[in-house]
């Protein structure tokens, strides 16, 4: 899921999150189960942005593990 599709997704949770407090009120656990998951969703965002980023050569050998230049051997 790319960053902009999780942004996306957050949006959406937000604005369930304000119907579900609007209709169930803003104490009752329909409320709190939707902004959990809105919680949720911009914990994800977070741990996505800290994951470095692949190089050419790494995605290279991901779609070509049989590659000379991708293999490893062990000493």
């Amino acid at each position: 899921m790319s960053n902009n599709d999780i942004q996306t997704q957050i949006e959406q949770e937000r604005q369930a999150a304000r119907d579900a407090c609007d209709t169930s009120g803003a104490n009752s656990k329909e409320c709190a189960a939707a902004w959990d998951a809105v919680e949720e969703l911009q914990a994800e965002a977070s741990h996505k942005k800290n994951q470095p980023q692949k190089t050419s050569f790494e995605t290279y050998c991901d779609n070509n593990p049989d590659a000379a230049e991708c293999r490893v051997y062990d000493d």
